[in-house]
């Protein structure tokens, strides 16, 4: 069976194609103001990757912020749901599981079927989310990828308290005039994220392996930070993070959209 789980989240629409449990394709493309283009753009890329025409797939399921945008979906499953599956199927001992996006940090507790029972969001600004780690490389004049590695540089805890990224720029302009040194700012950025999604983590109840999804996953910075506030063995990240969610859809697709 082929299946296509579309994730049409507020920064990036990102699709994914499965044949039979199996994934042959992933596109992402810019969400900005028209959803529907972006489905169509994500979902052509994928279908490309793959091999496959839009005739092959038999299912579509939709999940994401803008899920009831993504028109061509024969169902559609919330953000927790499609989280949960798609870090199950990269992980099958995962329970406890977080999902970094551009604008939102969640944490669920799976079952031993990866179905949530439990889940909790930040719901502080962007301060737990990839938005706060745009905003702080602008503030650093250095690229996203390049803040996630200068934070490895550092072994000096600067404590950052802003509840909102407005409040925490100016708290990073502070440590510029000071002569803070940018592994020691980037440190002190990845710690409070991190801060912000440990805590709805132990909301919902911390599991040994913790798996974590969403672009905020990529940055080396960032699970650094997770590992030395979780103080847990091993934390997981699949290839292609951001995609976790499609994934998720991809299989409840196959699954019936469940």
């Amino acid at each position: 069976m082929i299946t296509a789980g579309i994730d049409c989240g507020a920064k990036n629409t990102k699709t994914v194609i499965m044949k039979d449990g199996r994934v042959i394709g992933k596109g992402l493309a810019p969400t900005g103001f028209d959803p529907a283009k972006a489905v169509a753009d994500s979902l052509n890329k994928a279908m490309q990757q793959a091999g496959i025409n839009r005739a092959e797939i038999q299912r579509v399921c939709g999940t994401g912020s803008g899920k009831n945008g993504v028109k061509i979906a024969d169902a559609s499953v919330n953000e927790i749901k499609a989280m949960a599956k798609g870090a199950f199927y990269f992980f099958p001992g995962a329970r406890t599981v977080a999902d970094v996006g551009a604008e939102e940090g969640r944490a669920v507790k799976l079952d031993d079927q990866g179905n949530p029972v439990d889940f909790a969001i930040n719901e502080k600004c962007a301060a737990g989310a990839g938005a706060f780690v745009e905003a702080m490389a602008r503030a650093l004049e250095v690229s996203v990828e390049e803040l996630g590695s200068l934070c490895l540089q550092s072994d000096r805890e600067i404590p950052m308290n802003a509840q909102c990224v407005i409040f925490a720029e100016s708290e990073v302009v502070g440590l510029i005039h000071s002569n803070t040194a940018k592994p020691d700012i980037s440190r002190a950025i990845h710690d409070c994220i991190a801060g912000r999604i440990v805590s709805i983590i132990r909301r919902v109840g911390l599991h040994e392996d913790v798996v974590l999804i969403g672009g905020l996953a990529r940055s080396p910075g960032f699970l650094s930070a997770m590992h030395r506030q979780l103080k847990v063995n091993r934390i997981c990240a699949p290839d292609d993070p951001e995609f976790g969610a499609a994934v998720g859809a991809a299989v409840l697709a196959a699954e019936g959209c469940v």
